[in-house]
């Protein structure tokens, strides 16, 4: 009897999870910037992350820290306060997570040259551009 209710109690905890995986497959993990570029500063941005972001990203992707990346430019502004580029990262799941910060320095490291060289960066771009949000996303596929 004992080992009925064992069996009913773990079938209960389970079934989220199963109703779940009835509808997707889990992807990729997903870190998503969406960034405003202050006034009359989109030129200076993108040359910002064309001559700095772009070769960390790619350096990391040759490492295979990451999976891949995506930059959006947001074409309709909803309000003053709106988003204007987003920047995804693809990771390979969870787990390829563990470690990052570590990897990220030795990336940054090789790429921009150390730690205050990274800071003054980003002094640099926090005069012409806002993190509105940072989030992290599972991508699913539906079956």
């Amino acid at each position: 009897m004992k080992k009925l209710y064992g069996l009913v109690i773990l079938l209960l905890l389970l079934a989220p999870a199963l109703f779940a995986q009835e509808h997707y497959t889990e992807g990729p993990i997903w870190r998503v910037q969406l960034i405003r570029v202050k006034p009359n500063q989109m030129d200076a941005y993108l040359t910002s992350l064309r001559q700095s972001t772009k070769p960390l990203i790619e350096e990391q992707k040759k490492q295979g820290t990451i999976m891949d990346y995506k930059i959006f430019l947001k074409q309709t502004k909803n309000s003053p306060e709106d988003w204007d580029i987003a920047v995804a990262i693809e990771y390979k799941n969870f787990a390829a997570m563990d470690g990052l910060a570590a990897k990220g320095e030795a990336a940054r490291d090789k790429i921009l040259g150390g730690k205050q060289a990274s800071q003054q960066l980003g002094e640099k771009r926090a005069e012409i551009r806002e993190i509105i949000s940072s989030d992290l996303m599972q991508e699913i596929f539906l079956k």
